[in-house]
């Protein structure tokens, strides 16, 4: 695939290289969350992803101050994926006014909505709940946003299927390619003033139980690059083991498992992974909870798209119930979920989110973490702030509802089952072909993104740089 200015005129790259595109970092950097990029030029103005900061305090505070975009010269959003640290963020653009399209993939498209009508009724919940039991200082307490600017926002999503450029703004082309990390993601590619730029959002893996793999970095001048997991390796073998050890030791002392889990494609993950282990015998069949609505409306879109054989589902998963589990329940009502905060049988529970920042399954940390014979384990990136985080580094309690819980259950923190590419895929998908001029490295914490651009800049060829928060660069 050639770059932009090799596939126009000369005459048509002199009059648009003339034109100055510029990007303003606003998220997402020395950080994992509330990813945010603005692509401009004198002619369009263009935000690749809206993500919500999660974690640190002090960055969710910044959900609450305007936005960080003058939404009358915003033209369009791009979204990379549906987790909500790229898309969370869209009914607060809404609610300030903005009325533009979103362009997303049907994936995504599919799951946002979820994702976004889960996120709003989530806040209102947890914010009637604080101000019923009083945990919160704030008097009364309010949600960032209500059901009604979610569906504001999800009437603004229009789809793109991959591989389809589309012009979005004023001398602004865009098309999608597969990113491979949950169903719908997508690498961005934006031809803008005489230059192209690529946004990789998250990228998935090679190995993705679900899914194919990333499709290959096209061309670019600029290429904006995740790096979740810049510094390290995952190390798969052995995972599915190590999970059935921990199964099988929790259920002999009579403890259940607590999985927090990213309701979009962990989920499916792991259902997939405990259905292998039972038929093969390596853990009993014992029940299976899942009790998330988010995670139960992804799991109707991912077997949709099994049934319907969607481009990035992997062939070998097109003609059976990947997800088929001899004991699986789904539990959608309140008091269905609250059976699972102390099952009546040795169970695995699954149940979002997976950095336990909120959900049904704080409910369900409160009441299994003081048990010595449960078990939870983490099986996802934990960003700092997160109870997750504090969990896997050995934190000897935890607050939930403005109530600290004591954590006398085992925690065990299982790499393999990430959808993040890691350091040496990372590095293997950027060097697919011609070097950009430069690369930016976001969406990781400071230290992972500054080690993954020493990796980078010792290539041959390579610029590789991690920008300041809120820094505004000519690309």
């Amino acid at each position: 695939m050639t770059t932009t200015r090799g596939s126009l005129s000369d005459s048509t790259v002199s009059a648009e290289a003339a034109t100055v595109s510029t990007v303003d970092f606003l998220g997402g950097v020395g950080t994992v969350t509330g990813s945010k990029f603005l692509v401009s030029t004198d002619r369009s103005s263009v935000l690749v992803d809206c993500g919500l900061f999660q974690g640190l305090s002090t960055l969710r505070k910044r959900n609450w101050q305007r936005p960080p975009i003058d939404i009358e010269s915003l033209d369009a959003v791009v979204l990379t994926h549906a987790h909500l640290d790229h898309c969370g963020y869209l009914p607060v653009l809404v609610r300030a006014g903005w009325r533009g399209p979103v362009y997303a993939t049907p994936g995504t498209a599919a799951l946002a909505a979820i994702v976004l009508r889960d996120s709003a009724h989530l806040m209102m919940e947890e914010a009637a709940h604080a101000n019923s039991h009083g945990w919160s200082k704030h008097r009364p307490a309010l949600p960032l946003y209500d059901d009604r600017d979610a569906a504001a926002a999800i009437s603004r999503l229009r789809v793109l299927d991959f591989d389809t450029p589309r012009t979005i703004a004023p001398g602004n082309d865009l098309d999608f390619g597969m990113a491979g990390h949950i169903l719908g993601s997508a690498w961005a590619r934006l031809r803008i003033g005489g230059r192209t730029a690529v946004f990789t959002g998250d990228l998935g893996r090679p190995v993705h139980r679900l899914l194919r793999p990333p499709a290959p970095r096209p061309e670019c001048d600029v290429l904006v690059m995740e790096s979740t997991y810049g510094a390290r390796d995952h190390h798969d073998e052995g995972v599915a083991d190590r999970l059935a050890d921990v199964v099988n030791s929790t259920i002999e002392r009579g403890g259940s498992v607590l999985i927090p889990a990213f309701a979009v494609d962990r989920t499916e993950v792991l259902l997939i992974e405990l259905a292998r282990l039972m038929r093969a015998g390596a853990i009993p069949p014992v029940p299976v909870l899942v009790d998330s609505p988010m995670a139960l409306a992804s799991l109707a879109v991912y077997r949709r798209a099994i049934a319907q054989r969607w481009p990035e589902i992997r062939p070998d998963l097109l003609d059976d119930d990947p997800f088929a589990l001899p004991h699986l329940r789904e539990l959608h009502t309140v008091e269905e979920s609250m059976e699972a905060n102390q099952p009546r049988l040795p169970s695995i529970v699954i149940s979002a989110s997976g950095m336990a920042t909120g959900g049904r399954v704080l409910h369900h940390l409160r009441y299994l973490l003081p048990d010595n014979r449960n078990t939870v384990v983490v099986v996802g990136f934990a960003a700092m702030g997160t109870r997750a985080r504090q969990l896997v580094s050995g934190a000897r309690e935890v607050k939930i509802h403005g109530r600290y819980v004591p954590v006398r259950a085992q925690v065990v923190s299982l790499d393999g089952f990430s959808a993040h590419a890691d350091a040496d895929e990372l590095v293997a998908w950027a060097r697919g072909t011609t070097p950009p001029r430069t690369t930016f490295l976001v969406h990781g914490e400071q230290s992972v993104s500054e080690r993954l651009a020493d990796r980078l800049g010792g290539e041959p060829g390579w610029t590789a740089v991690v920008p300041r928060d809120g820094e505004h660069v000519v690309i």
